[in-house]
C-alpha cells in the first residue's frame, strides 16, 4: 500500500485536495483508503456508542448509510494496518514522518513552516493565487490540475514501515527524505524489498529479523515441532499466541 499525507493549517484546503486527487485515483481502478486526522473527540459523550467505547475493546455500528467500526489503535501502525487499499491517502497527520507529503497551503509562509523535508508538492488555497513555485515545489491546483496533481501521487506515494529496523543503516524518517529528494528509492528499505522466509507479526505488525535469525528461528520451531505425533513437513508452518 503506498500512501500520501495532505498536511496544512485550517483552511487551507486539504479536504477538497483530498477529495479530488482520491476521485481521480478510483476512475483509474485503484482501491483508495483516507485516513483523516482530527484534533477534536469524534464520538459525543453520552451517546449510545460513546458509552459502549467505555466498556468493550471495539464498537459495530450499522446505519442507514454507512457502516463503521469504532476502535482505539495502539499506535499509528495498528491503526494502518486495518486498511487494504492500493493507496492510502491522509488528512493531517502534520507529524508523520514515513510517508511524502503534499502541503495544502494558504502562504507561503505555511510552506515553509510545514516543510519537514517530505514535501512533494503544494496545493490548497495558495494554488488559486497565482504562485507557480515555492522553494522548488510546484503548486499545483487541486480543482484545476486534479490530473496532474493524482499523476504526482501515483508516481511519488510510497510508505515506509515505520518501524526503524535499522537494517537499512537509516531510521524510517531519514530514508523517506532521501527517497523524496531521489536519493533513494523505496527499494532500498530492507523490509519492503525484501520476501523473508519466516516472518512473525506482533498486533498485525511485522518483526523484522535478519537473515541468521529467521534460520534461527525456522530451525527451533521445526526441530519441537518434528517430535510432536503428527507433524509432517509442509510449504507453511502457522503459529498463533494469544495474550488473552
Amino acid at each position: 500500500m503506498r500512501a500520501v499525507a495532505f498536511v496544512g493549517y485550517k483552511k487551507s484546503g486539504k479536504t477538497t485536495t483530498v477529495e479530488a486527487v482520491a476521485g481521480i485515483l478510483k476512475e483509474r481502478g485503484y482501491r483508495v483508503a483516507i485516513a483523516k486526522s482530527m484534533h477534536s473527540e469524534f464520538d459525543r459523550e453520552g451517546s449510545d456508542t460513546w458509552r459502549f467505547s467505555r466498556v468493550a475493546d471495539s464498537v459495530l455500528v450499522r446505519a442507514n448509510d454507512t457502516d463503521a467500526l469504532l476502535f482505539k489503535a495502539k499506535d499509528i501502525n495498528a491503526l494502518f494496518s486495518m486498511v487494504s487499499a492500493d493507496f492510502l491517502l491522509l488528512e493531517g497527520f502534520k507529524s508523520i514522518k514515513h510517508v511524502p507529503k503534499v502541503i495544502c497551503a494558504r502562504n507561503e509562509k505555511d510552506v515553509r513552516e510545514l516543510n519537514d523535508g517530505l514535501a512533494i508538492a503544494v496545493s490548497g488555497v495558495i494554488a488559486s493565487t497565482g504562485v507557480k513555485e515555492v522553494d522548488g515545489l510546484p503548486v499545483i491546483d487541486a480543482t484545476k490540475e486534479t490530473e496532474k496533481l493524482a499523476d504526482l501521487v501515483e508516481k511519488r506515494a510510497f510508505m515506509l514501515p515505520n518501524i526503524d529496523c535499522g537494517l537499512c543503516g537509516f531510521s524510517c524518517a531519514e530514508m523517506a527524505r532521501m527517497i523524496v529528494k531521489g536519493e533513494k528509492t523505496p527499494r532500498d528499505c530492507v523490509v519492503l524489498s525484501s520476501k523473508p522466509k519466516v516472518t512473525v507479526k506482533i498486533d498485525g505488525q511485522v518483526l523484522p529479523m535478519k537473515d541468521w535469525v529467521q534460520e534461527l528461528v525456522e530451525k527451533t520451531i521445526k526441530g519441537m515441532l518434528s517430535a510432536m505425533k503428527g507433524y509432517r513437513e509442509g510449504k507453511r508452518i502457522e503459529i498463533v499466541i494469544r495474550e488473552d
